[in-house]
């Protein structure tokens, strides 16, 4: 696998670290998860089907765990034994901590140069709110996501995912494969600092314009992707939802004509409320129509489209299953598979969620014990 013969280890939880290296660890990484007594937080969150929660294993799986209390002299000794044979060292501490513990970059590096550290935090390593905690709900307020996702009594609607844990992630996870491709070349690792706060706001490039060009708020109710577009928002059919989710004049034309409303299609050259008519033509004519109606219709005339699925008919789509994405273990249970697909060396996840401390041996008898 890609990956193979590279060791990560893991000082995070929750989800942006933990995602990024079950990541890895999915292409062929060795992920060794370091945990506080007591364990990842995520061990006791949600519901379990299993020995482990839900959450834990969505996250975590096919990793190695170990204990370390890191505050404590014989243990921050054996961390900094693993870190001598380790490529990348992946944290989420607050800016500061690794310092103190002893276990920043620059103290890892001069032991080892070829290390590679990434730090996930709220607000980065420095700047005026570097040091304050965060999780996402204060991420998407901050840079204007939240006050732009609203509901049509015009108040934030509360996200249903956590976009700058999983943006922050990603960007982590390429940043960590720039550098090793770098290290290649020039032998030395690198430190890699990730702004949760950053990276979300660096996804709203494609709704700046009304910003960046003429310094306002964009109307969030007359914007293209934010209600603005009839052929880009959900409508009620008779026993469902779906939603419309292609603007290109092909998509417009072929519905509308169809519908015979060929009149309208000038209305959907703009985003804003002159769609209006256009909405409630697309409404009244769904509402007549079921979910397998309308659906034929639309792949007929190859629209853009989707229905607005519940999660457990999300992992049941006959695409997802198609594809193999959902995964099974040896109990039964359901994993969400890798989504980065490799024609050579593809990913062989394992399923297994390691025990808490399961390979203390790493580090031999002076560790910390789990009990």
């Amino acid at each position: 696998m890609k990956l193979a013969g590279i060791r990560v280890l893991d000082l995070t939880s929750y989800i942006p670290g933990p995602y990024l290296t079950m990541a890895m660890a999915d292409h062929g990484a060795e992920v060794i998860k370091i945990e506080a007594p007591g364990g990842d937080h995520t061990r006791h969150i949600g519901l379990k089907d299993g020995p482990d929660t839900v959450y834990f294993r969505n996250f975590n799986r096919g990793k190695k765990s170990l204990v370390l209390d890191l505050k404590q002299e014989a243990d921050r000794a054996a961390f900094l034994r693993l870190a001598d044979s380790a490529d990348v060292v992946v944290e989420s501490n607050r800016p500061g901590v690794a310092r103190r513990l002893g276990i920043d970059y620059d103290t890892l590096s001069q032991r080892n140069p070829r290390l590679i550290m990434c730090s996930i935090s709220a607000f980065g390593q420095d700047g005026p709110r570097a040091g304050r905690a965060a999780h996402d709900l204060a991420l998407e307020a901050l840079t204007g996501v939240l006050g732009a996702n609203c509901g049509a009594d015009g108040a934030p609607a509360m996200p249903a995912l956590p976009l700058s844990d999983y943006l922050s992630a990603l960007q982590g996870l390429s940043g960590v494969l720039m550098a090793l491709y770098a290290r290649e070349r020039s032998g030395r690792g690198d430190r890699i600092d990730i702004s949760m706060q950053e990276a979300l706001l660096s996804a709203t490039a494609n709704v700046m314009g009304p910003t960046m060009a003429e310094a306002r708020q964009p109307i969030v109710a007359h914007e293209r992707t934010t209600g603005g577009s009839a052929f880009y928002r959900w409508y009620d059919c008779a026993d469902g939802r779906l939603a419309l989710a292609g603007q290109e004049p092909k998509f417009i034309a072929a519905l509308l004509g169809h519908l015979g409303r060929d009149d309208l299609v000038a209305l959907c050259r703009e985003p804003g409320p002159q769609q209006q008519p256009v909405i409630d033509t697309l409404r009244g004519f769904f509402a007549g129509q079921t979910l397998v109606q309308a659906g034929a219709l639309l792949d007929r005339l190859d629209v853009c489209w989707g229905r607005v699925n519940t999660y457990p008919q999300a992992l049941d789509d006959e695409q997802i299953i198609a594809r193999g994405f959902i995964l099974a273990d040896e109990r039964g249970r359901r994993h969400l598979g890798p989504p980065i697909r490799f024609q050579h060396e593809p990913a062989r996840p394992s399923l297994a969620v390691p025990d808490l401390g399961a390979d203390q041996a790493l580090v031999g008898s002076g560790a910390i014990r789990t009990t």
